[in-house]
């Protein structure tokens, strides 16, 4: 078909639609066989060079599996202990001891992973919601497989006579049955009683 009769096509057929109808991919009049043959050698040239550059990428992911696993592991749990917290608590703690926290957070996470089991180690999970109200569970660091915890990250009020309230961050293992508290650090608060978690 001529340029000229495709032009006309449609341009009648729209005319007689008004809109309602759109005329097929063929019928459009300013490509030809040559830019649509162009466009595909780009997309078939781009699409092998992505290929080329995707496969030292995976290597190197594969290298450092367990070490972003780990990491991700670690920014997890201390995403957790902020939502733990709540905004208003948080926005009310100094920055400076709420960093030591969960730096501490950080290294008890990295430290209790150090203990596991090397085969055991993709299996490692982190629970996901923190116990709200008036609970002291952050998170777990469990067992995907069996659901068993290998440790318990907690914060506690603590009412001090003549001092105040303090947010005591700790965390049990399962080497002693999850009886004996590991410090991670304490950020005083006020006199006043805080506000629930997650608050």
């Amino acid at each position: 078909m001529k340029l000229w009769l495709r032009k006309a096509a449609v341009v009648l057929i729209t005319i007689m639609t008004l809109g309602m109808y759109v005329p097929p991919a063929y019928l459009t009049a300013d490509e030809t066989k040559d830019d649509i043959s162009a466009k595909t050698n780009i997309k078939e040239d781009i699409s092998s060079s992505l290929t080329e550059t995707e496969s030292p990428i995976e290597e190197d992911d594969k290298q450092s599996d367990g070490l972003s696993l780990s990491e991700s592991l670690s920014e997890e749990a201390k995403a957790q202990t902020l939502k733990k917290l709540g905004p208003k608590i948080s926005s009310k703690i100094d920055p400076t001891f709420l960093d030591a926290i969960l730096t501490g957070v950080e290294e008890s996470v990295t430290s209790t992973l150090a203990t596991i089991a090397e085969e055991d180690f993709p299996y490692v999970g982190i629970t996901d919601q923190p116990t709200d109200g008036w609970g002291e569970k952050i998170f777990n660091l469990y067992d995907v497989r069996t659901n068993k915890a290998f440790a318990k990250f907690h914060v506690r009020r603590d009412n001090r006579p003549m001092e105040g309230y303090w947010f005591n961050f700790h965390y049990h293992v399962k080497s002693d049955n999850f009886e004996t508290h590991r410090e991670i650090g304490e950020i005083y608060w006020d006199k006043n009683i805080p506000p629930k978690w997650m608050a």
